[in-house]
């Protein structure tokens, strides 16, 4: 008798330790909502989807994957991903997702993953306030397989009021500092490179991009536009030997498959990737499309088809 008391005792003291430190919702909003504000002014997807999704995935932050992975949206890895990896089961045994370093690294990569996504497109054409559009949309491209998930997704936004969020225009100065934000690393693990200000910024072929000044680095860039330096070698082509330039434009997401333009004629001195920089096109594509192998050159005068049918 005294040995199930005893284990009823311990078994009462875990779960209370454990219901102690679970996130409520009321605290999940008040801990993410900048960071979900913040998104939202960056890339127009509705702070309220944002945070509404993060909750219903992440079971408000006390899911293991949020926990052990700091993953808030069930991101698998899928075959662009070079980062930190955690397994668990999910519909198959054993499954990638992606593993961050905190929070808000899954919320970033979460917005690029809606954005650089074109079947998520006509997403971006509804107003911002459009909640109940948002949460259809994103059933209907395919973003989640449970048939009452944009009724899930809009049940939380009504109940939390967490349409209030999309209707600013900038984040409040007493909502504090970002939780979960650390410092960004180089490929050699030295943390702090110091922030790259009054960065100039553009559209190329609907990839925003930067423009390199004196003194950047690919540090410096990573940390300003909170990204690992993974994706912008991977976003711009080239790998961790090459350097930066001032005056030269970087791509912050993925470059596309297409361009609106549809021919370009080679100038002296061009190659593949520097076509492919100046329309915001995927090498592998510009290839593909003109039958060019990986090791050939193009030629001044060659005309290149940037899309199908480009060059009439």
């Amino acid at each position: 008798m005294r040995k199930l008391v005893c284990t009823f005792c311990l078994l009462f003291i875990v779960w209370d330790s454990f219901s102690q430190t679970r996130i409520t919702k009321q605290q999940y909003i008040e801990i993410y909502r900048k960071i979900a504000v913040r998104e939202m002014l960056d890339f127009g997807i509705p702070a309220s989807i944002t945070l509404a999704q993060g909750m219903l995935e992440s079971g408000d932050g006390n899911s293991k994957l949020a926990m052990k992975a700091k993953n808030h949206f069930g991101v698998k890895c899928q075959g662009e991903w070079e980062g930190e990896t955690y397994h668990q089961d999910d519909d198959s045994k054993n499954e990638c997702f992606r593993k961050y370093k905190n929070p808000e690294q899954s919320y970033k990569d979460h917005s690029q993953f809606l954005k650089n996504r074109q079947h998520y497109a006509s997403l971006f054409n509804l107003d911002i306030t459009d909640y109940k559009g948002w949460a259809k949309g994103l059933k209907k491209a395919g973003y989640a397989t449970n048939p009452k998930y944009p009724e899930l997704i809009i049940k939380l936004i009504e109940d939390w009021k967490l349409y209030e969020y999309d209707k600013l225009k900038k984040i409040p100065k007493d909502w504090g500092s970002v939780s979960g934000s650390e410092p960004v690393s180089d490929n050699k693990g030295n943390a702090g490179a110091k922030p790259t200000s009054q960065l100039k910024t553009g559209l190329i072929n609907e990839v925003e991009t930067i423009t390199l000044k004196s003194g950047d680095t690919w540090e410096s860039i990573a940390k300003a536009k909170e990204l690992r330096l993974w994706q912008i070698y991977r976003y711009n082509e080239f790998d961790k030997t090459k350097k930066p330039e001032a005056g030269e434009t970087i791509y912050l997401h993925p470059k596309r498959r297409k361009s609106k333009v549809g021919c370009h004629t080679v100038s002296k001195g061009e190659t593949v990737w520097s076509v492919s920089q100046k329309y915001g096109v995927k090498m592998k594509y510009i290839r593909k499309r003109n039958g060019i192998d990986e090791n050939d050159k193009i030629s001044s005068g060659q005309k290149l088809l940037l899309k199908r049918n480009g060059c009439k």
